[in-house]
């Protein structure tokens, strides 16, 4: 970790703060890598900087300062980072907002934040704003990155925005207040209408302080910006982080250039959600059936060693005869494939955001990919728990990060303290004062449990635990995650409450899906037509049948029915983080669900 870091941690108090120190200490340096039609280009810390500064003036001309919101409406880009330490080096208020958004979601977060001044990536997402602009008042500026196509009249350019600079950053950002609010995040509004979560200044430095620490991030560490920088995971990895650390970020192609994007990268920070490590898995497993026989024999064998051995892994208890055993798997499977993967550099691979199956986890350590789960939410700025190296317990999210208390309530709620606990929901005092009480123990509205020597077991959600006809208690997450785990499952949902047994939805990952269909000469056409199938709906039956085999009789999963469509955030059955909207689900699939209890 570079002295720079070591002496930020006593006398600076905001990122913006830290992004200038830096632009001074290491102003040669890498900061950020942008590939733009297929070449690299890279962004020094002094560029960073200075790029930031300019954006700030321009922002500044527009009126904005103290207090103002600026919403940031964009995939993973370089502005993006611009637009957000320039807002909160103003002391004001950044608020993201997901790109795959729809416009009456757009609508409902520039109004509840009263935006004033909104920056959106291109004419797709300017159109989005401009249906319902004349529901929004507040809003007074809109700034577009990309022009391109882009008619409308009064709508400035992020060019335009960054023609001068004033000067003034500097000076702004050494008067900051750290107890100020500085981004405003939005929740995934599962079960209503999102809310805003506003965070500090000093929530953000505690978040980027610990996490530093516990990672071992420094300034040669590369990470990949690919998920939602709205989000508060990809905030932590890209912002918080990358500033706190000295961290070079990377914005690749993005989409379905994402695996490419990783092989070109080799992050060795990396922070996947569980839907990213299940796809990992299982596209080895899809690309191996097509291997040849001797390279099927090959890959199985290492694979049956890597996962006998991977539990002395994760405990840092190999032996001799293990490593000797592992170094051979390395050269003939696990670091061509890891090559492959984008995880050849990886040091500190971490699963988060969501809770994963340990299947997952165990084939990933299996083929040299130490995964670490962490828990944290928006509410505490991420800070909660990490799980420690050389002590890995599958099924766990391992232990409070330094200063952070836990401990599970009378109902088995999870309570958190600490100093990344947010301000309060913008505009809504009964919401914080239910989730943050008077000696400041934020109720997660998680359910778990705390092992006798700190290690953290999540169950699920407080609201989504099923009670059945008969009175059981049964957690449909870990359920779901079961059948996740098989590549031919995309999305899966418990249903059950008050019911006499368990069924599920499942949606059916469409590329390997499709992939085995024509293996087997199944000709379709659409998601739907390739749901229908009565040999797709054996091959999901069998999945089903495996995970039940792992199941208590009560946590049985005794039908399913195949939903026919992928589901979708704009159709309002996702949130944008992809989390399943269980209400939106049961009333869309209301006819398939009751014809499962007929």
């Amino acid at each position: 970790m570079s002295t720079a870091l070591r002496q930020s941690e006593v006398d600076i108090s905001t990122l913006p703060a830290r992004l200038l120190e830096l632009a001074a200490t290491q102003p040669k340096e890498v900061a950020l890598r942008h590939k733009l039609w297929g070449r690299w280009r890279e962004t020094t810390w002094a560029g960073y900087a200075a790029q930031v500064a300019r954006t700030a003036a321009g922002l500044r001309r527009l009126g904005v300062a103290a207090g103002t919101r600026v919403a940031i409406h964009a995939e993973n880009r370089p502005e993006w980072l611009l637009a957000d330490l320039a807002v909160q080096g103003l002391g004001a208020v950044s608020v993201g907002i997901y790109p795959t958004s729809p416009a009456a979601e757009i609508e409902y977060l520039l109004a509840h934040a009263a935006v004033s001044v909104l920056i959106t990536e291109d004419e797709q997402q300017l159109d989005k704003v401009l249906a319902v602009r004349q529901n929004l008042p507040d809003l007074r500026h809109i700034v577009v990155i990309d022009p391109r196509g882009v008619r409308a009249e009064g709508i400035l350019t992020f060019a335009d925005l960054m023609a001068d600079d004033d000067g003034s950053y500097a000076a702004t950002v050494s008067s900051l207040d750290p107890s100020a609010p500085a981004i405003l995040v939005y929740t995934s509004g599962t079960t209503g209408p999102p809310k805003g979560a506003v965070i500090s200044h000093a929530n953000l430095v505690a978040s980027g302080r610990k996490f530093v620490d516990a990672l071992g991030a420094g300034d040669r560490d590369e990470v990949l910006s690919y998920l939602p920088l709205c989000h508060i995971a990809e905030r932590l990895i890209s912002v918080i982080d990358a500033v706190w650390a000295g961290s070079t970020v990377n914005f690749g192609e993005g989409g379905e250039a994402f695996a490419q994007d990783l092989r070109d990268v080799q992050p060795t920070v990396f922070l996947g959600v569980p839907r990213v490590w299940e796809k990992m898995m299982a596209g080895v497993e899809i690309r191996m059936s097509d291997a040849s026989r001797l390279k099927r024999l090959v890959y199985k064998a290492c694979l049956r060693q890597g996962r006998r051995i991977a539990p002395r892994r994760m405990s840092g208890r190999t032996s001799p005869a293990d490593k000797i055993v592992l170094a051979l798997c390395e050269l003939l499977v696990f670091r061509p494939l890891r090559l492959k993967l984008g995880m050849s550099r990886v040091r500190v691979p971490v699963s988060g955001a969501a809770p994963i199956a340990p299947q997952v986890l165990e084939y990933l350590w299996a083929v040299g990919i130490p995964v670490l789960e962490g828990y944290g939410q928006t509410e505490n700025t991420a800070i909660c728990t990490l799980t420690p190296p050389g002590d890995v317990r599958l099924g766990t999210v391992g232990r409070a990060l330094p200063g952070v208390e836990i401990r599970i309530a009378d109902d088995g709620e999870i309570l958190t303290r600490s100093d990344g606990v947010f301000q309060g929901y913008l505009d809504d005092p009964a919401a914080t004062a239910a989730t943050v009480d008077t000696d400041g123990w934020l109720h997660t509205g998680d359910v778990g449990t705390l092992s006798d020597d700190g290690f953290l077991t999540i169950t699920d959600r407080k609201k989504d635990i099923i009670i059945t006809a008969g009175g059981k208690n049964v957690s449909p997450s870990e359920i779901e995650n079961l059948l996740k785990v098989s590549p031919y499952v995309r999305e899966a949902m418990v249903v059950g409450d008050r019911r006499k047994y368990l069924t599920a939805l499942v949606g059916i990952e469409l590329d390997t899906v499709g992939n085995w269909a024509t293996r087997r000469g199944l000709a379709y056409t659409t998601y739907a037509d390739l749901s229908d199938k009565p040999e797709v709906h054996a091959l999901i039956g069998n999945v089903v049948s495996a995970a039940n085999k792992e199941l208590a009789q009560v946590e049985q999963v005794k039908r399913f029915a195949l939903i026919g469509k992928e589901l979708d955030h704009e159709d309002g059955e996702l949130t944008a983080t992809q989390k399943v909207k269980r209400t939106a689900i049961e009333k869309r699939f209301h006819a398939e669900i009751e014809a499962m209890y007929t």
